[in-house]
């Protein structure tokens, strides 16, 4: 996983200026499990990276402001939205910011590092860590205020960032498993105390298919489900809009087109055969049917797999109002 600096910050009110898409967030996928939680009211907005990979030079800050969309749902307060993560988010992170202005109206920061896992992001872990103390995940907490915080952590598995101590799941299965257990509890502990009075909702995402370690992605996402369920949380099943039908966790590189890829040119990628492209040919793991680069950044062309998963997300989100 790469380390990257930024942040991806949306505030949003009337009149407002939308950020280029590299996606068009509307349609028909699945909905988002979710487990209720009365999110705090909080406002605040600003923004951070993204991935699964090694270490690159930070990235510029980006930091954009606007009014809320109108949308059918304007009575209902727009929630402020936090979004924390690996490569994985890195590569959502500006599809998510719109979609979820499109849809909820939201105040989003984006602030995912390439290459991290939950220990990354805990106040504490010092020189170790892959996140500077200012983007720890308390930290942004205590900064921006929000409602829900949304996590997306593959689960680094392979020992790449010092904070898990070299425990990987080759080595050592039951003490990685431990160990992402201690630092999901952790990591939910340190953000409801940032939170305070106004502590805010945490939803986990759950992650697709891993075509290497198939067994380690469902244990990884069944971890999700009990921390969220023992702290009152959501989780959001992003990785189920990128699985087959009725098969959660096989990996596949391509799915069928869903109605709304196929009324819209472009979002089916391969439309006479009626089906659409989730990830490269050389890279099982990200969405983003760019190339990787040597600095991680959001994907800057439209992938199926991204626009899919941030719909889920937006929806688990859009459940907790």
């Amino acid at each position: 996983m790469r380390r990257t600096r930024g942040r991806w910050t949306v505030g949003v009110l009337a009149g407002a200026l939308l950020l280029g898409a590299c996606g068009d967030p509307e349609g028909d996928a699945g909905s988002a499990t979710s487990t209720p939680y009365a999110p705090s009211p909080s406002p605040g907005s600003r923004s951070p990276g993204l991935s699964a990979s090694a270490p690159a030079s930070p990235g510029p800050s980006v930091s954009a402001s606007s009014s809320p969309a109108p949308s059918a749902s304007a009575s209902r307060k727009a929630p402020t939205v936090l979004y924390l993560g690996d490569s994985l988010a890195m590569e959502n992170q500006k599809v998510l910011g719109e979609e979820l202005r499109r849809e909820l109206g939201a105040r989003y920061t984006g602030a995912p590092y390439s290459g991290t896992t939950l220990c990354d992001y805990l106040e504490g872990t010092d020189e170790r860590s892959l996140v500077p103390d200012e983007d720890k995940a308390a930290a942004l907490v205590r900064e921006v205020r929000p409602d829900v915080v949304v996590l997306q952590f593959w689960g680094n598995a392979w020992g790449y960032t010092p904070c898990m101590d070299g425990i990987t799941y080759d080595t050592s299965r039951a003490r990685y498993f431990d160990r992402y257990a201690s630092d999901a509890r952790a990591l939910t502990g340190q953000i409801a105390a940032a939170g305070g009075d106004r502590r805010p909702t945490v939803v986990w995402v759950l992650q697709g298919p891993d075509p290497i370690t198939p067994d380690r992605v469902r244990r990884v996402n069944a971890l999700y489900r009990e921390q969220a369920a023992a702290a009152s949380d959501a989780v959001a099943d992003a990785g189920g809009v990128v699985s087959p039908a009725g098969d959660r966790h096989t990996w596949v590189r391509e799915l069928p087109c869903t109605t709304y890829e196929r009324t819209r040119p472009g979002h089916c990628t391969d439309p006479a055969r009626g089906r659409t492209a989730l990830h490269r040919e050389d890279d099982y793991l990200h969405f983003c049917l760019a190339p990787t680069t040597s600095e991680p950044k959001p994907c800057p062309v439209r992938s199926p797999g991204i626009l899919r998963m941030v719909r889920e997300i937006t929806r688990a989100v859009g459940a907790l109002r």
